[in-house]
């Protein structure tokens, strides 16, 4: 199929127009990075489930032992940590999201918490009903995986704040660098400067020349000055 030629000269001519409208991707300017994600918002769901799931259970459906008795203790010390010790270190984090020394507390409470968790599930495994070992299971895993992420965004934001020490580090480095170049480039040479012309010196008058009398003439006298009587 050919394409007319005078169809062929428009499209080239409109061609340019049309690719300089659309911009190329290097001149977009970059997107801003995304907010961080407040801590209470991943956590909240695994919280919950976590204590719905504790609050559910039938431990006198257990076999009767120690591993039901430590179950017990267990899972009171769970239900309480997670009404007195697990949400002022949430508001704590979720009021600097970005700031790691609020995270690390509360990181390092939720993997004691997840011990802990873990060893009910265990003991469930051995003494509970099926259906509870199930509930277990699942709570169990979707407060690992929400602590995971949750750790994955800490690392994240560690990253970026690193990165933006090192630039600003980079930066100081170049300028100090330019100052000290500044500081040991030679002076510039003053402009030579000319001294002024003299004045031009002032021609003295001489008196004029007097003509010496022509031969035969006799000299002439000035006037004898008279004195007053």
């Amino acid at each position: 199929m050919q394409i007319p030629r005078g169809t062929l000269i428009s499209l080239i001519a409109v061609a340019p127009l049309f690719l300089y409208g659309q911009g190329s991707p290097a001149d977009k300017p970059p997107a801003p990075p995304s907010p961080p994600v407040a801590p209470s918002t991943l956590l909240q769901p695994a919280l919950t489930l976590v204590d719905s799931t504790l609050n559910s259970l039938k431990l006198d459906k257990w076999k009767k032992g120690s591993i039901r008795d430590e179950a017990g203790q267990n899972v009171a010390a769970i239900l309480n940590d997670l009404k007195t010790n697990v949400p002022p270190l949430v508001a704590d984090a979720d009021a600097a999201p970005g700031a790691l020394s609020k995270s690390i507390p509360l990181m390092k409470h939720l993997d004691a918490l997840y011990d802990v968790l873990l060893r009910v599930e265990e003991g469930a495994r051995v003494s509970a009903p099926g259906d509870q070992v199930d509930q277990l299971a699942a709570a169990l895993k979707k407060f690992g995986s929400t602590r995971i992420e949750l750790y994955d965004s800490m690392q994240e934001r560690a990253a970026g704040q690193e990165k933006q020490v090192t630039d600003l580090q980079a930066a100081i480095k170049a300028q100090e660098a330019a100052a000290q170049e500044h500081k040991h480039e030679p002076a510039a040479a003053p402009a030579p400067c000319t001294p002024p012309k003299p004045a031009p010196k002032k021609k003295r008058a001489t008196p004029p020349k007097s003509t010496p009398p022509a031969q035969g003439q006799p000299a002439q006298t000035p006037p004898a000055q008279t004195k007053p009587q």
